[in-house]
């Protein structure tokens, strides 16, 4: 289940829904879902590591609202720039490759 409640504005002025996906002990999907719900071939993914002491536990879950509290703008921007297409064709600065 995807939990959410975050936007994050990218350099062109578009507002992502960020969603906290697929949470295991140590790593969570982080994905940017495009505001335009006819373009969600441009949504994009990126993968979250987390270093709590859940990590430790093979076996426990990350709280996917903990994730969601722990990216600020910095880490926002840091996730983004190394996301990745979730369909489609490959990017690179938003231009299909």
């Amino acid at each position: 289940m995807a939990q959410s409640g975050v936007v994050y504005e990218s350099s062109d002025g578009l507002r992502w829904r960020v969603d906290v996906r697929n949470p295991g002990s140590s790593n969570a999907l982080v994905v940017f879902t495009h505001p335009d719900p006819q373009r969600t071939r441009e949504n994009r993914y990126a993968n979250y590591v987390w270093k709590g002491v859940e990590s430790q536990n093979v076996s426990g879950r990350i709280d996917p609202q903990a994730v969601l509290r722990s990216l600020d703008s910095e880490a926002l921007n840091r996730l983004f720039r190394r996301s990745m297409p979730m369909t489609g064709r490959p990017t690179i600065g938003g231009r299909p490759v």
